[in-house]
């Protein structure tokens, strides 16, 4: 197995944690989105995944593109611990919560958008993070409303869902761009839980071979 990823993308840290923590033996491609004009960009790059982006996983000679396809996948081929509770209702509680980040909070600010805000539209940086930290705030106070009233030490429960795999990588960069995260205090407790296990501080941009 050879996952495609980025040190930044936050898309590509979901799977980077998902593969930790199911212990899943894999190889690491690293596809840089600046240098040479973005590597993800190459001819090479787009005949494994036609959109451009990462993360891509290659498995058994299939490549799987989409980041929470990809968790989908790995849940189904590798079962433990579960990323999804086992009742239909809470299940589909914790894809909402993972969807409304992958979904809604992450896409209008990906690298590709913030970088058209600047060229070819012509706004300055103050502006693409002035830009960034109000639907990345916007849509966390909404997460904070979207937590169950009990939900534990994590997103969903006593065990890490893929809602936390999720929101760990959206909360790195909200802190990246100086969100101000002071109304969603549950959040950055939950983040705060993730982050005393390994497979999810082994995930971090930080310890990445390809981080800068």
């Amino acid at each position: 197995m050879k996952l495609y990823s980025y040190f930044r993308s936050s898309a590509a840290y979901r799977v980077r944690i998902a593969v930790n923590l199911k212990g899943i033996a894999h190889e690491m491609a690293y596809v840089h989105l600046v240098k040479d004009g973005g590597q993800h960009r190459s001819a090479a790059f787009r005949t494994l995944n036609p959109m451009a982006l990462v993360p891509a996983l290659e498995d058994g000679g299939h490549v799987l593109t989409q980041s929470l396809a990809i968790l989908e996948y790995l849940e189904e081929t590798h079962p433990e611990p579960a990323l999804l509770p086992t009742s239909p209702l809470d299940r589909a509680h914790v894809r909402g919560f993972a969807l409304a980040i992958a979904c809604d909070i992450h896409p209008v600010n990906n690298l590709r958008i913030l970088n058209y805000l600047k060229a070819p539209l012509g706004h300055d940086q103050a502006t693409v993070d002035t830009w960034y930290r109000h639907w990345t705030e916007s849509g966390l106070a909404a997460l904070e409303q979207m937590l169950p009233a009990h939900s534990g030490r994590f997103a969903f429960g006593d065990a890490p869902s893929m809602a936390d795999l999720c929101l760990v990588p959206q909360m790195f960069n909200a802190r990246r761009f100086k969100c101000d995260l002071s109304a969603v205090p549950r959040l950055v407790a939950i983040d705060a839980a993730c982050q005393q296990i390994e497979a999810f501080a082994a995930a971090a941009p930080a310890r990445q071979a390809d981080a800068e």
